[in-house]
């Protein structure tokens, strides 16, 4: 009986969680992340020179715009640890991602920081850019959270960020898994 026991205590993180309380947790985390993240902060992660290239297509270097992303060292770090804390709200694996428009660009976003466990319903991997998808178009326009399910296995929240002035200047995606695979990123 105590095999049994110390197998279920073990075996129940893995099992798939109450798909309501997984949104609801979700979403005090990107509550939240809106007053806790700097949006001053975050509008200073992105060098000059790596906002220059970003957009940038070389025909004889694909990855030329990759090659010169840098960053703010003090607002990329600092940044990092609060998304990193923010995760740490609840006792299960939760990424919290900033995305942010680009300045000259205003139907493409780019993930400025990704966490831990590489969860995002949005990201592609490889792309420093992509299309605003619609979901975070109405965040950054309307500064309302939404929770997103459009891929079965996860549960995002999406939450604005805003600077000093109360300006939208990016969102953070709180996302989780329903049921988490601990084996997904060991090919």
């Amino acid at each position: 009986m105590k095999q049994v026991a110390i197998l279920l205590t073990l075996a129940l993180p893995l099992c798939a969680r109450d798909k309501a309380q997984l949104k609801h947790d979700l979403d005090q985390i990107a509550k939240t992340a809106t007053v806790m993240v700097d949006g001053d902060t975050c509008q200073r992660i992105l060098t000059p020179r790596a906002l220059q290239h970003i957009l940038q297509k070389d025909p004889r270097d694909e990855w030329a715009a990759g090659d010169n992303y840098d960053v703010d060292d003090h607002a990329f770090i600092t940044t990092k640890k609060t998304l990193m804390r923010l995760a740490q709200l609840v006792d299960y694996p939760v990424d919290v991602n900033l995305w942010m428009p680009i300045d000259g660009a205003p139907d493409r976003i780019h993930i400025v920081i990704r966490n831990r466990y590489e969860m995002s319903q949005f990201w592609k991997w490889g792309d420093l850019t992509q299309p605003m998808p619609p979901l975070m178009r109405s965040v950054l326009e309307d500064g309302k959270r939404v929770t997103v399910d459009q891929k079965p296995q996860y549960i995002s929240v999406l939450a604005p960020v805003r600077n000093s002035l109360n300006d939208i200047v990016g969102l953070v995606e709180v996302v989780s898994e329903i049921s988490p695979n601990p084996r997904e990123n060991v090919k």
